[in-house]
C-alpha cells in the first residue's frame, strides 16, 4: 500500500492518448523534482520529445499541465484515504496507523521531495490561481476524512481533530524530506493516535 508520489509516472486512462500521458508524465515528474515554476513549457516539451503545437494542443497554458499534474495524485490520494476507511472500518486507530504507514513508505523512496501540494502551494500566493485552488480542493478533503475518522472515533470535537491530524500529516512530510524518513511512520503513528486520545469524548454509538 502507498500513495503514488509525482516522480512517479501518472497511470494510463480511458481517453488520454500516449502523447498526452507523456507530456503529463514529463511535467509531473519535473514539477515535483524542480518546482512548478521552475520548470518553462519548453523544458517539459523537449523532454517529452514533442512540438510545442503538439503540447499546446493537450495542455493550452503550463498551469493546465500543473493542474492536471496535481489532479492525477489528487485523484490517487483519495482512493488510498477511501480504500483506508473501508479496510479498517470501525477501528479508526488502525485507520491512523496504516495511513502513517503509507506515508512513512512514500517518504522513504529515494524521489521523496516533500508532499506535492504543499509545495506547489508555497510557490503561489494567490488563492484565486488555479494552482492553489486544486492545492485547497484537495486539503479540504484530506481534512474531511481526518474528521470522519475522528468522528467514528468519538471525538469531543472532530474538526478540531481534524485540523491537528492534518498538521501532524504536513509536518511529517517535511521531516520525510529533510530528516529521516525511517521515523515518519512510528513517529506519525504514535502522535495520531495521541490525538485521538486527547480528544476522546463520549463515543458516537454512545
Amino acid at each position: 500500500m502507498g500513495i503514488r508520489t509525482a516522480a512517479t509516472p501518472p497511470e494510463r486512462s480511458a481517453g488520454r492518448g500516449p502523447v498526452r500521458e507523456r507530456i503529463l508524465e514529463e511535467g509531473s515528474r519535473l514539477f515535483y523534482a524542480d518546482g512548478v515554476r521552475a520548470v518553462s513549457a519548453d523544458k517539459v516539451i523537449a523532454a517529452a520529445g514533442v512540438s510545442k503545437v503538439t503540447f499546446y494542443r493537450h495542455f493550452p497554458t503550463k498551469d493546465d499541465l500543473a493542474v492536471a499534474y496535481l489532479e492525477a495524485i489528487a485523484d490517487e490520494e483519495r482512493a488510498l484515504l477511501e480504500r483506508l476507511r473501508t479496510d479498517h472500518a470501525g477501528d479508526p486507530a488502525s485507520t491512523l496507523a496504516a495511513l502513517a504507514e503509507a506515508l512513512g513508505s512514500v517518504a522513504g523512496s529515494a524521489q521523496f521531495r516533500g508532499c506535492a501540494f504543499v509545495n506547489a502551494g508555497a510557490e503561489y500566493a494567490d488563492a484565486a490561481h488555479p494552482v492553489r485552488r486544486v492545492v485547497a480542493d484537495h486539503r479540504a478533503r484530506y481534512a474531511g476524512f481526518f474528521a470522519d475518522v475522528a468522528r467514528d472515533a468519538g471525538a469531543d470535537d472532530p474538526q478540531a481533530v481534524a485540523a491537528e491530524l492534518m498538521m501532524l500529516r504536513d509536518g511529517a512530510m517535511v521531516c520525510g524530506d529533510v530528516d529521516d524518513a525511517r521515523t515518519v511512520a512510528p513517529r506519525l503513528a504514535s502522535a495520531f493516535a495521541a490525538v485521538l486520545v486527547a480528544h476522546r469524548g463520549t463515543p458516537a454509538d454512545a
